[in-house]
């Protein structure tokens, strides 16, 4: 019971900071889910878990939705998410993971360091963003931070890029859930988590938002990029120590 308790406490946490840094709870879950499940329950617990993240991120952010970023990365997102979720029992992912951690901790640096360095906000480049956050989510579970550098180059002020991001992230969410329950990653007696994670996704997003009120679009888009960086040094770390 007290590890229950403990996962639920991290997954609240976990929540939290997905919440500030704008672009979900899965690139902290996921690590901690590891240490409680076998992978391809976590990618199965995960994408229940975010579905009531998002929903809870639209409820309370719903006026801040880019309806043309839904189009153009949110569209790639979802098919490409349901193609990498049906190659997910077929790939290495322990590589995959490394290729993204560097990925995620170059560019972060980039953008820290060069300030005035962006991505130009263009249909391309949202398209592109979309392919790759959906398809590494289908594959390993996260790929909200590479949505969130997209998104950053936007410019989007923290009610809008969290709201857009979300709803980008429930249709992903809902698209791979229903191929990770076909490949049987969805076990029975893991189900009882879920109540209890709802709860987590709910509160968590609610702390998050309070704290967000408090912070300017400049401050905002340091705090994604300095939790994409640690996202990415954690990742290796998890990958090294697994």
């Amino acid at each position: 019971m007290e590890y229950v308790v403990l996962f639920i406490l991290l997954a609240l946490i976990a929540e939290i900071l997905g919440t500030i840094g704008g672009f979900g709870s899965s690139v902290f879950f996921i690590p901690i889910a590891s240490f409680f499940l076998d992978f391809q329950s976590v990618l199965g617990i995960t994408a229940v878990f975010h579905v009531a993240s998002n929903l809870s991120k639209i409820a309370l952010f719903r006026k801040g939705v880019d309806k043309k970023l839904i189009f153009y990365l949110g569209i790639p997102a979802v098919v490409f998410v349901i193609i990498g979720a049906y190659f997910s029992n077929q790939v290495k992912t322990e590589l995959l993971e490394i290729y993204l951690a560097i990925f995620l901790i170059l560019t972060s640096i980039v953008f820290l360091v060069f300030k005035t360095f962006t991505i130009n906000p263009t249909i391309k480049n949202s398209i592109i963003g979309g392919i790759l956050s959906g398809g590494i989510a289908g594959l390993i579970g996260t790929g909200g931070a590479i949505r969130g550098i997209t998104l950053a180059a936007f410019g989007l002020t923290p009610a809008v890029f969290i709201a857009t991001s979300a709803v980008i992230d429930l249709g992903v969410d809902v698209s791979r859930s229903f191929v990770y329950w076909y490949n049987g990653y969805l076990q029975a007696n893991e189900l009882y988590l879920i109540p209890f994670l709802v709860v987590a996704s709910f509160v968590g997003t609610y702390i998050g938002k309070r704290i967000l009120n408090k912070v300017s679009k400049e401050r905002f888009k340091v705090m994604v990029l300095t939790l994409v960086l640690i996202t990415g040094v954690s990742t290796i770390v998890k990958v090294i120590f697994s």
